[in-house]
């Protein structure tokens, strides 16, 4: 891949969308059912189970299950309600949330202590890598537990759990090129029915037998750690599953905007979750044999069937929360800088968070099924659930916190209650999640850290790259100063445009040409392709032209602008600038040279040896800037050469 070319990676999509129409706030709450909360509104299936029944149980005694009802109502409240709806959710970067979007204001504060900042962009890093583990690892589970209930209508056909599971996830992937807008209107009337079920059951149960709803004070919850400390505290290691889905509901708000998941948190999914969760508490009350399956037994035995088909679909869908959020954070790190360019394609003219990235989707496929054969059930999965959740929501507390503080200069007071009410909290259930690391805790951490050390190559590669290449380019105004003298070069009759991220160094290209060649063309045009953060630029806005100095000189600079739905077609944008008067020349009849860089390893200097081939590696994979830009193949030409890094 060439190094010449470093636009916004908004990622190339067919062609210009029309005029967008604003959508209502009720209809992207509907699609945000179908896309954020299939995650965490599909945890009653499992969760209830998990604490009673899991590593390390709790018994299912009067106490103990107010105690229970009382940590899972607390949890959901404590955690997404207020910590990430109420005000996690107010930071965001561009309208991008997730841990990146808090990285990226972290980066924009005046901490003085570089150390001090450093750690914390750090962590951020982390965080994200974390964030791609627990998306490995939700698809897996999810899927898994949904087509697991086979075994509860049909035990003879369990053989078949997996090939359907597998076969559900590879059409879940292959429908997401069609953005998370068309995915959302297709799953959130059936999240919606999901909801409206597991709520009419909860309720039910609770007009039979209404003293769980005694659970609700949070005394309840003090009393079980004060009765049964250990065994309290070692069952918030199950009690996270009821939340899991709260990173994604953050990572995806680029997708429909704060507000719409707002609404459908608090007046669909919150309420539904807490009914359902009372009502299974109240079944257990009263048959504690019901806590094997809590949640198929709270259920009519006429409705179990039809519960498990919406409940498979659910399930499935709950997959779409980290896929989409993945695809958000993926984004974001491209733009960052921690992941080399690759195809983005925007898929909504109203929402610059819905994108489409086909390299990330079906990577994760391939590592999602590889998962489900390693593991063979959602139990053993369950095993490896929760280390990396909590740690990325631990990062995301202290990242907000730090943003309250320093960008929005929140009273000190403030930030020690959050710290207090959100940093303690989390540090509670990532330390009750460790004992999990033995049982299968390492795959997500292990997987972070290969994600980790992939982002950091990246960004020290092209740190190292960056400023050597700097260094061979020189200034363009030095440049523009040697070709008045002759001997230089010869101008050769022709016009020729040189593709570069700015007009501050001379192209790489440009600079082959003189030292080499020995021939620059009369007309040199430096072109910039800008990408905005709005859907479409309009022609009149396309293109800008600097002289760089004399007219006469046969230099100058083209900046062109588009929308991140608009196709970055240059040749169309250099005739738009011809419309106008800014450029004169046909773009099908000029040639596009590219700095092409060949990267060459240099000792252990700046880093080791062995990153610098991975380095180069994830380079020779990164898209490549022809197609990108539509630029006419046969006009093509790179120049370049070695760099030492």
């Amino acid at each position: 891949m060439s190094q010449a070319i470093t636009t916004s990676p908004r990622g190339r999509i067919s062609s210009a969308p029309p005029a967008p129409r604003p959508r209502s706030q009720s209809v992207l709450a509907l699609a945000a059912l179908g896309v954020v909360f299939g995650d965490i509104g599909t945890s009653p299936l499992y969760a209830m189970q998990a604490i009673f029944t899991g590593d390390h149980p709790v018994r299912a005694t009067p106490a103990d299950v107010y105690g229970v009802i009382s940590l899972v109502a607390w949890s959901l409240t404590l955690m997404v309600s207020i910590k990430f709806v109420v005000f996690v959710m107010r930071a965001d970067n561009e309208g991008e949330g997730g841990v990146m979007a808090l990285y990226s204001l972290v980066r924009r504060t005046t901490i003085e202590r570089p150390a001090v900042k450093g750690g914390l962009l750090a962590a951020g890093v982390i965080g994200v890598a974390l964030f791609f583990a627990d998306a490995m690892i939700t698809p897996a589970i999810s899927v898994l537990s949904a087509v697991e209930g086979v075994e509860v209508a049909a035990p003879s056909l369990s053989s078949i759990i997996l090939p359907v599971t597998i076969g559900a996830l590879a059409l879940l992937f292959a429908i997401q090129r069609h953005g998370t807008a068309a995915i959302g209107r297709l799953f959130g009337p059936i999240i919606l029915l999901w909801f409206a079920a597991i709520a009419t059951a909860g309720v039910a149960e609770i007009i039979r037998n209404p003293a769980a709803l005694k659970g609700l004070a949070p005394t309840y919850a003090v009393e079980f750690f004060a009765n049964h400390p250990l065994t309290a505290f070692l069952s918030l290691g199950a009690v996270v599953l009821v939340f899991t889905g709260a990173e994604a509901l953050y990572a995806d708000m680029g997708h429909f905007g704060r507000t719409a998941i707002s609404r459908a948190w608090f007046f669909v999914a919150f309420p539904a979750l807490i009914a359902n969760y009372i009502g299974q508490a109240s079944l257990i009350l009263q048959t504690p044999s019901a806590v094997s399956n809590p949640f198929y037994l709270l259920l009519p035995e006429w409705s179990r069937v039809p519960m498990i088909v919406l409940a498979t679909c659910a399930t499935l869908i709950a997959s779409q929360a980290v896929i989409s959020g993945a695809f958000s954070v993926t984004r974001q790190v491209v733009q960052l800088g921690f992941l080399p360019r690759m195809t983005i394609r925007h898929t909504s003219a109203e929402t610059i968070g819905q994108v489409y990235l086909p390299a990330v989707n079906w990577t994760l496929f391939v590592l999602v099924v590889g998962l489900c054969l390693g593991f063979g059930s959602s139990g053993k999965l369950a095993t490896a659930y929760g280390i990396a959740v909590m740690g990325t929501l631990l990062i995301d507390s202290i990242l907000f916190l730090v943003v309250a503080r320093t960008l929005w200069g929140k009273p000190r007071s403030l930030i020690a209650f959050g710290v207090l009410s959100f940093v303690l909290l989390d540090l509670l259930f990532l330390g009750a999640n460790l004992p999990k690391i033995a049982e299968g805790g390492w795959f997500p951490m292990l997987v972070g850290m290969a994600i980790l050390l992939l982002f950091t190559t990246w960004h020290r590669g092209r740190e190292l790259l960056t400023a050597e290449r700097t260094r061979t380019e020189g200034a363009l105004p030095d440049f523009i100063d040697e070709m008045h003298r002759e001997e230089f070069a010869t101008r050769v009759r022709a016009t020729a445009v040189f593709l570069k991220p700015s007009k501050k160094t001379t192209p790489l290209a440009l600079r082959v040409a003189q030292t080499r060649l020995r021939a620059i063309p009369e007309e040199v045009v430096i072109l910039t392709v800008e990408i905005g953060n709005v859907p479409s630029v309009p022609d009149e806005e396309r293109a800008e032209l600097d002289h760089l100095g004399n007219p006469d000189d046969g230099f100058s600079h083209l900046t062109l602008r588009y929308g991140y739905m608009d196709n970055p077609d240059v040749p169309r944008g250099i005739n738009v600038a011809r419309d106008q008067g800014l450029a004169g020349f046909n773009p099908y009849h000029v040639t596009y040279y590219l700095s092409q860089i060949a990267p060459v390893p240099f000792g252990d200097q700046g880093m080791a040896h062995w990153r610098k081939d991975l380095f180069l590696a994830m380079n020779r994979n990164a898209a490549s800037p022809v197609g990108y830009f539509n630029l006419p193949a046969e006009k093509v030409v790179a120049l370049g050469g070695q760099i030492r890094f």
